[in-house]
């Protein structure tokens, strides 16, 4: 059994100089010649001794000694092997992505991932992995691009899809406040026409309340064609709450009836400077 342990940490010591983190129980299983048993037992032992993770049955995260402190390497550096592991389409997206993007406003407590299925939250040392679910992957594919990350690449929602995302998950979000501060910070950055095309994938309140949001913060031009895709879609907008949770009409007095993009407010956001 001590040969076995000291096999695998010479095995992870290995991966760590070929500049890989990640393996799979296979892989250790082929490259060592031992039992599963064993395998597992000496996996377990690192484990106990802070230099391996596991976030997934038979899937493996070596913790290179610059993150022994953080109990993890950033999710960044091992989020795409881990999706191919679990053979899911994914992108970073929410407030990861904004930050990656360039929002600042905002600290970013969890690594969000969006996928087709429900997948449990997983905690990898002082970082937190939580994934939202998606059904129609397809339907947003030109909106997801590939980001170089330390150890290899990973997929993050192109700044138009982010802030459609920040619409439709409020709660992943921040809520309306944050979610306002982002579209103030990224709006600039906005491509008019991948909008309106990406929102097609997306609920039409998403848009209503995206398009007002932008308007307010200050980036008419950049909803101008969103507003269009509306218009030729519906001829007849219904109005939608800005904050749905406040959908309830004798909640607030309404701030507004926004005639343009049909929107309830009965709380104007804050955005922070």
């Amino acid at each position: 059994m001590i040969e076995n342990r000291q096999a695998f940490s010479s095995y992870m010591t290995h991966l760590l100089s070929t500049g890989r983190i990640v393996f799979s129980r296979e892989e250790a299983h082929q490259a060592l010649g031992v039992s599963h048993g064993a395998l597992l037992d000496a996996a377990e032992r690192q484990q106990r001794k802070g230099h391996l993770l596991n976030p997934r049955r038979g899937f493996y995260v070596i913790i290179p000694p610059q993150y022994l402190a953080l109990g993890a390497p950033p999710p960044s550096w091992y989020v795409d092997d881990l999706m191919r592991h679990e053979g899911r389409p994914y992108y970073v997206s929410l407030l990861k992505a904004a930050e990656l993007h360039g929002a600042t406003h905002q600290a970013v407590m969890e690594f969000q991932v969006i996928t087709d299925i429900r997948l449990p939250k997983i905690r990898a040392g002082r970082s937190a992995i939580v994934f939202y679910y998606r059904k129609a992957m397809a339907a947003v594919d030109e909106g997801i691009e590939d980001r170089q990350t330390d150890t290899g690449h990973m997929r993050i929602s192109c700044v138009e899809l982010t802030v459609l995302d920040l619409i439709r998950y409020p709660r992943a979000a921040g809520g309306l406040d944050n979610v306002a501060t982002i579209i103030a910070d990224l709006g600039d950055r906005i491509d008019p026409g991948k909008l309106a095309v990406l929102s097609s994938a997306f609920e039409r309140s998403v848009s209503q309340r995206l398009g007002y949001l932008l308007e307010r913060s200050g980036h008419i031009q950049r909803s101008k064609r969103l507003h269009k895709t509306l218009s030729q879609n519906n001829l007849s907008l219904p109005w939608v709450e800005l904050e749905p949770r406040q959908a309830d009409p004798g909640s607030l007095v309404p701030q507004e009836r926004n005639e343009r993009w049909h929107v309830i407010v009965r709380r104007l956001p804050e955005v922070d400077e």
